[in-house]
């Protein structure tokens, strides 16, 4: 960060590319983008690329509306629907896993990396080896393949900006500041719908009421992942990978109320926090406009309305899937990517009412004492092998998914 900062018109031309555009931080990405527009003009942020996985209809209505100059969907099926919706249009329309890759290749600027899960790595892979700054909103990336990534972007190292709020308002924090004399940073989590439940009322939890987070607009996936407080443990071992620091000096704290984002703590005994209304928009103008701000359409914070704010330490034993995977981080090696495609799974048979949400913790955990004795324990050293183990874990864990169900 200490090259010359841009001035703002250089900001608002970068070309984008959005992965993921049709789902919860895509759409928010693409809201940021029009408010951009409206106050900069009409210019501001054009784009490059859009894609979503199944959601032709709604992929087709954005490409019409915002003009990229390529929509793709990664389901190749939908790939004449996806052309005659876009007839006359002047857009590009191309299908399938490897057009999605071929799609972050694209010359844009930036790369708004929104594909949930390991779906997502592919693709945001191939955006930082060809050099363009990734907005980091797919965890997976860093929790299944953080050495990977970390190789991929050793000659552009400021050239990731998490969109994730907790990490997005760490690095706001950290910009400029004397690292050499940061003690700790702490991530916040809402602690979810189930923050004050009993382990005997969890017993009974329903997806619906799992993905019914108290704050945030949220997928499902990662809906469950708040409920369980998985999310705070993989964004932990994100924290890690972006910010080169050992769990000693990572921590988090449970914070119903969503305004504090991230604490940091330096030796002198200062502690900066980053507040702002629970609204993905801010951490996706910041990214969008990394190192300079933009205007965002984001919900302004009013904290005599909110009146007060709490914090308290996570229970590991109400939500053990904290606890897995801050051992997960300290073990490393092969650990974080079982732990991520485990969780997966588990999630996936949670959502299709095959196995309780407290079973979420105990196939994780049953899916990682076995991959340890079934695999080397070493971190995969390239994308090819940490889809292998990937894919290994996932068969692994839906065996034991069957056998709990």
């Amino acid at each position: 960060m200490s090259e010359a900062r841009p001035d703002l018109s250089q900001i608002l031309s970068r070309k984008v590319t959005v992965l993921g555009a049709t789902g919860t931080v895509g759409v928010a990405t693409l809201d940021v983008i029009r408010h951009a527009r409206k106050t900069y003009g009409a210019d501001a942020f054009p784009l490059q690329a859009l894609t979503a996985q199944k959601s032709v209809d709604a992929l087709a209505l954005l490409a019409h509306e915002l003009k990229p100059e390529l929509a793709v969907i990664g389901d190749a099926s939908l790939l004449s629907e996806l052309r005659e919706k876009l007839s006359g249009s002047g857009v590009r329309a191309e299908a399938g896993q490897e057009a999605l890759i071929d799609a972050a290749k694209e010359p844009s600027d930036v790369v708004m990396a929104a594909i949930v899960g390991a779906a997502g790595l592919a693709p945001t892979l191939a955006a930082a080896e060809r050099g363009a700054i990734i907005t980091l909103a797919n965890k997976e990336c860093l929790v299944a393949a953080g050495p990977v990534f970390r190789k991929a972007m050793a000659n552009a190292r400021h050239k990731m900006v998490p969109v994730d709020s907790e990490h997005n308002a760490a690095l706001q924090l950290l910009d400029g500041s004397d690292t050499a004399a940061l003690e700790k940073i702490t991530l916040t989590a809402s602690g979810g719908p189930f923050r004050t439940w009993t382990m005997e009322r969890m017993r009974s939890v329903t997806p619906e009421q799992a993905v019914a987070h108290p704050n945030w607009s949220m997928g499902a996936k990662i809906s469950v992942d708040s409920a369980t407080l998985m999310n705070k443990g993989l964004e932990l071992i994100e924290a890690h990978y972006l910010f080169d620091l050992p769990l000693e000096q990572l921590d988090a704290v449970v914070h119903a109320q969503s305004v504090v984002h991230c604490l940091v703590s330096y030796t002198d005994g200062s502690q900066l926090a980053h507040l702002s209304a629970p609204d993905m928009r801010v951490p996706i103008s910041y990214a969008l406009g990394w190192p300079r701000r933009i205007s965002s359409p984001a919900r302004r914070l009013d904290l005599a309305q909110i009146g007060q704010l709490t914090f308290e330490a996570p229970d590991m034993e109400r939500f053990p899937c904290l606890r897995l995977a801050r051992d997960c981080l300290q073990s490393g090696g092969a650990a974080p990517t079982i732990l991520n495609a485990a969780n997966e799974v588990a999630v996936e048979y949670f959502l299709g009412r095959r196995i309780a949400f407290l079973g979420i913790a105990e196939i994780v955990e049953s899916t990682l004492s076995a991959m340890s004795r079934e695999t080397n324990g070493a971190a995969p050293a390239s994308l090819a092998e940490v889809l292998a183990l990937d894919a290994e874990t996932r068969a692994r864990a839906r065996e034991i998914c069957r056998a709990a169900a």
